[in-house]
């Protein structure tokens, strides 16, 4: 026991005191700030998600139904997290996280359509076309 160095126990460091938020003094924070754009394209996201997902579990017979209503929205969210989410996996030109947003969007539409609610599906397209064009005008500039 000898051969073991004498350890004393000590109090850990305290923590460096916080700085003051940038908001709080006046700054311009470096984080960016979601805005009403950015929340009108998560909800038309978020729409075509449930679209997929309604579409599987209604257009298909009883094995299917559960195949399909379980994978289209995971494949939807698997694509939208790897190229179209704002912390996205594999970092794309903005024209093309454009592109996938808007191929999300026109399989939400074509789900609308094949389920015979196509004024749904045209409402929703417009809605998402027009958002899709202004935040990807906001990414470009």
């Amino acid at each position: 026991m000898s051969e073991l160095p004498h350890v004393r126990p000590e109090r850990p460091a305290e923590p460096a005191p916080a700085a003051t938020a940038p908001a709080a003094t006046g700054t311009t924070a470096t984080a960016e700030r979601l805005s009403a754009l950015d929340l009108l394209s998560f909800l038309c996201t978020l729409f075509a998600v449930a679209s997929l997902a309604i579409w599987g579990f209604t257009a298909w017979d009883l094995p299917w139904n559960i195949v399909f209503g379980i994978a289209a929205p995971l494949a939807t969210l698997i694509v939208w997290g790897l190229f179209a989410s704002p912390r996205a996996v594999i970092r794309v030109h903005p024209f093309v996280r454009g592109l996938v947003e808007l191929l999300i969007y026109l399989s939400a539409t074509i789900a609308w359509w094949s389920a015979g609610q196509a004024w749904i599906g045209l409402g929703f397209a417009v809605v998402a076309v027009v958002v899709g064009v202004l935040a990807g005008r906001r990414r470009l500039s």
